[in-house]
């Protein structure tokens, strides 16, 4: 199958396109905090168009986020300078905090990817790439491998090792629903030990005589993640249906291991030859469209695991994810003035006035609240916590990119925002 003719996911793909206008956001916090002032002027910022792919005034960029980013006038110098929101500040701060607090679950994780690998080692270089994937912290190398040198050795400095396995991390993930599909829908170990889970997206075509096929399918055993043979060959995996089978297996569970369920598809060539997967996977993961799904919005290509999805969420989140989500729910405001950021502001130019402002709690100090009565206009009443995440993704599409000046007279959408925009972004579902 080629990737032009693969069934379009509109759910997925208007998340791609959220997350990479969240990429821009935080390659520009992160560029603001590693400065030793709290703000910066905006004629610097303007200089870093380049460095985080915008092609659109920065100034224009940064009003359009002004849950973010606050522009306010040097009392001195008099120019216009940027700083993060105080709303921003502690959400980066929560997101670090989690991350600390979860070493032992990132301590598993770094085990299981090794015990994956065929010789039980992988780069480090690989690992660095996806950081942010597994929700380890920045500092990796120092807070969790050299902290526990009785579980992780390192070889040259570029290898690291795992220095024995711990057999009861041996189970991926896919083993949970295969345990529950045998115990609750009473249906055979022969029908569950090798399936796998399996959701269509809406219009697939199904082709005649494909239901036999991937029934046959579901049924191959195959070498599972964890299970180490000799050597790793299609004949040493019982043919090339086995050792395909075995490499969505390992591409299913690496997917679980990330905080999102979402990696993008050049990061996995780095691991391809550690887990003795040698094959093209992009193909592999076209042609198991019920098991992952790959988005070509932006400039790069992004593989989902379909399974960990239900309307643009996960149905299981992990507290990462949990503040992740917070931070691109105070993108998708946009220009909505929330009473928490109506207050921040009224408490400021109090402030500067002279005038003793009381801390203390207050209805409405976060913004989401607002968008709960905005949703029940736009779906006639209806609240429902399950479409309450993609009521907020339409209501953003509504009030589209040229809510500041005449932004549509430069670029078109939202796609103008970035400098290199992928050729299937044009393709229409069939």
């Amino acid at each position: 199958m080629r990737l032009e003719d693969r069934t379009r996911d509109i759910k997925f793909d208007k998340l791609v396109r959220n997350l990479r206008r969240l990429k821009i956001v935080l390659r520009l916090q992160k560029l603001i905090l590693d400065r030793k002032s709290p703000y910066v002027s905006v004629q610097i910022i303007s200089k870093w168009r380049r460095k985080v792919s915008l092609n659109i005034g920065m100034g224009i960029f940064l009003r359009k986020y002004p849950h973010i980013f606050e522009i306010f006038t040097h009392p001195v110098k008099r120019n216009a300078c940027c700083r993060l929101t105080r709303k921003m500040i502690e959400l980066i701060e929560e997101e670090n905090n989690v991350i600390r607090e979860m070493e032992f679950v990132n301590t598993q994780c770094l085990k299981k990817l090794l015990m994956i690998s065929t010789n039980g080692s992988l780069h480090i270089h690989a690992i660095r790439l996806i950081t942010r994937e597994l929700g380890l912290p920045d500092d990796f190398k120092d807070s969790i491998i050299l902290k526990y040198p009785n579980d992780f050795r390192m070889v040259d400095n570029e290898i690291l090792e795992l220095v024995s396995r711990d057999e009861s991390l041996a189970s991926a993930e896919i083993e949970k629903w295969r345990e529950k599909e045998y115990t609750e829908k009473w249906l055979s170990e022969f029908e569950t030990r090798y399936a796998f889970q399996i959701q269509f997206p809406t219009g697939y075509k199904i082709e005649k005589g494909f239901r036999e096929k991937l029934r046959n399918w579901q049924r191959l055993p195959y070498l599972k993640p964890y299970e180490k043979p000799v050597s790793i060959r299609v004949r040493s995996c019982g043919g090339v249906a086995r050792f395909e089978k075995r490499a969505v297996g390992i591409l299913h569970e690496f997917l679980s291991l990330t905080v999102e369920k979402m990696i993008d598809v050049e990061r996995i060539s780095h691991f391809r030859k550690d887990f003795g997967m040698e094959i093209n996977v992009r193909e592999l993961l076209l042609k198991h469209p019920g098991i992952f799904y790959i988005s070509t919005k932006g400039n790069t290509q992004t593989v989902f695991l379909r399974e960990a999805y239900s309307k643009g969420n996960l149905i299981e989140p992990n507290p990462v994810y949990v503040v992740r989500r917070k931070i691109l729910d105070l993108l998708l405001l946009g220009q909505r003035c929330g009473r928490g950021l109506r207050l921040e502001r009224s408490e400021q130019l109090q402030r500067r006035a002279g005038i003793e402002v009381r801390e203390g709690p207050r209805d409405g100090d976060w913004v989401i609240p607002i968008l709960d009565d905005i949703e029940s206009e736009a779906v006639g009443g209806d609240t429902s916590n399950e479409d309450d995440d993609e009521s907020l993704y339409d209501l953003h599409e509504e009030v589209g990119g040229d809510s500041i000046g005449n932004v549509g007279d430069d670029c078109e959408g939202d796609d103008a925002y970035f400098t290199s925009i992928s050729d299937g972004d044009s393709c229409i579902e069939k």
